[in-house]
Formats: C-alpha cells, structure tokens, sequence
C-alpha cells in the first residue's frame, strides 16, 4: 500500500514538473511568435511591451495583429490537445483524433454554411462561428457513432478509425460541393482558413473563441476519473460505479465542443489530437489526471511553434500553421499506424 503511494506521488509530481517545464517552453515560443514577422521586435522589447512600455509602432504590431493571433492559437492548441486525449480514452484506440474521426470535416462544412449564410468571417457576426461549427461537428460525431456501434460490443474501436474516414470523405465532398458557390473571393479566404492558417485573426475571433475553451476544459479535467475508467472498458468501467453511457455521451459531446471550437478559429489543423496525447502519456504516464493537462501544453507549444515557423521560414510568402504541422504528424500517423497491430 504505501509503496503504491509513493508511486502515485512520484507521477503527480513528475506531472507538475513536466507541466512547469511545458509552460515555460509555452513561454518562449509564445515571445518568439510575437517576434517574428515582417516587423521584428526583440523579445525584450516585446516584454516591455506587453508591461506598457515599447513606442506606438510597437504596441499596434503587437496588440492588433501578433497578440490577438497568438492567443487563438494558445487556445485552439489546449483544445485540439484535449479533444484528442478524450478521444482516445473513450474509444481506447492509439489513433483516435478529431480530424482522423471526421470531427474537423464536420466543422468545416459548419464554417462553409456560416459563410454561405454571412458571407463574412469578420466583425460582431464572428461570434456564432463556433456555434456552426460545432452543429457539423456533432451531425459527423453521431455518424461516426452510428455507424461504428455493435449493439453487442458498443463502439468497436476499428470501426471507429473506418467510420471516422468515410463520414470524413462524404462532409468532404459536401464541403467543397458548398465552397464552390461562393464567389472568388470568399472562396479563397474560406480555403485559407480552412488551411489552418491564423492570418488576420483578431480579439473578435478570440473571444469567439474563449468562452468555449475556459466552460469545456475545466469540465474535461474534471472528469480524468471517468476518463481513467472508461479506457479501462466498459464491462469494467460499470463494476466500479461509472455510468458509462453518460459519461462517454457526455465526454463525446465535449470532445465535438473542444475541437469544433478550436478549428472554427485556426482552421482545420490535423494531427494536434493525435499527437500532444502520444506525447503526453510519453512523459508522464496513461493517468488521465496527469496526461490531460500535459496534453493542453503540448498543443499549445506545437501550434504556436509551426504557426511561428510558417511565418519566419517562409517570408514573405507565409505558409498555414495547418500545413507545418500535417508535415510532422502525417509522417507520425503513419508510425503509429504500423506500430498497431
């Protein structure tokens, strides 16, 4: 018993340092994005900036074009994280992901009939973004439900990854089928967007944004116990006390949330999900108490990280945080792919 004890201290521990550490790189890479682009601040003055100093120059580049950006991308990589960490833990698949399963294909065809309805990405109507996109989330999540559940075995994890693909393809085609009534201009900024490119972001689309992250993830990593018990299955998850088929509709449903959210406002970026939580439980284990809030770090430090190096290593030609990422995590999918037996 107390060996078990200090074991589970010595993992909550471990947990809080990797989190320090994270938060600290998270740190940095935010400085650095704010740094970087055609206007080069030096992270000290970015510092003094951001306290009140820095000149006008300074204060406009950074708290009307970089900050607002950094911040989206700050909280759409701690959602895309723990949308993906909870959709492993409730299909106890290794490969299980919000744009694998079809959830980034739902909100995108969200995204393309709010611009069918508003023509406009910008100003006050912004707002209900989220809220399409989280509708074409949830029709592809009940899908993907549907068509992967055996009424004798519940969600067969395979047939998740499967349904996941073919309800991916047919939003799709349902998306481009819609985008392509739009007229030139509209289009090729619903194209970017859709890219994962966090060009033009502002503190409308933040806010947007925002109150979807700070009501979901609290309620996430408040139920780490259900999460521990369900990826344990169900027939066991029931014998210690779990209501299964409310905590797995109830976490579906914020996982959908989380991730529809974040691609309404830094577009439809791949692999985070999939990623951060292989991370995560790298470094600090499968408790969901500790992978959790690792995961939300690691999103945030992936995102900003490939959103700041579409800037600077590409200039002046910029190219989508979506596409730098998709660069790693293809490669990482296919790994992982033939890792699974």
């Amino acid at each position: 018993m107390s060996r078990s004890i200090g074991t589970g201290d010595a993992r909550k521990t471990k947990a809080w340092l990797v989190c320090l550490v994270l938060a600290g790189i998270s740190f940095v890479v935010i400085v650095l994005g704010l740094n970087t682009g055609t206007i080069r601040i030096p992270p000290l003055r970015v510092l003094d900036t951001l306290f009140g100093g820095g000149s006008g120059r300074d204060q406009m580049v950074l708290f009307e074009y970089r900050l607002p950006r950094i911040v989206v991308t700050v909280l759409a990589g701690a959602g895309l994280g723990a949308a993906g960490a909870v959709m492993q833990g409730l299909s106890r698949n290794a490969l299980a992901d919000p744009g694998v399963l079809g959830l980034h294909a739902g909100a995108a065809l969200g995204l393309v009939m709010f611009v069918s309805f508003f023509r406009d990405l910008e100003g006050s109507s912004a707002l209900l973004i989220p809220l399409f996109t989280f509708t074409g989330g949830i029709v592809a999540a009940v899908l993907i439900v549907l068509l992967s559940y055996n009424r004798s075995r519940g969600i067969v994890p395979v047939r998740l990854i499967l349904s996941g693909i073919g309800v991916a393809s047919g939003l799709s085609a349902i998306t481009l089928y819609w985008s392509l009534r739009l007229d030139e201009d509209t289009y090729a900024f619903t194209a970017r967007w859709l890219a994962g490119s966090v060009w033009g972001r502002d503190w409308v689309h933040a806010a947007a944004l925002l109150p979807w992250i700070i009501i979901v993830l609290p309620y996430v990593l408040s139920q780490t116990r259900s999460l521990n018990n369900l990826s344990l299955g169900d027939e066991t998850a029931a014998g210690i006390g779990t209501n299964v088929k409310r905590q797995r509709l109830l976490l579906l449903g914020a996982a959908v949330a989380l991730s529809s959210a974040s691609v309404s406002m830094a577009g439809g970026i791949g692999f985070i999900g999939l990623i951060a939580p292989h991370l995560a439980r790298r470094l600090v284990g499968p408790m969901y108490q500790h992978l959790l809030p690792v995961a939300c770090f690691v999103g945030v430090v992936i995102l900003v990280v490939s959103d700041t190096i579409g800037r600077s290593l590409f200039q002046p030609n910029a190219i989508p945080a979506g596409v730098v990422v998709a660069v790693v995590g293809a490669p990482y999918f296919l790994f992982l792919l033939s890792r699974t037996k």
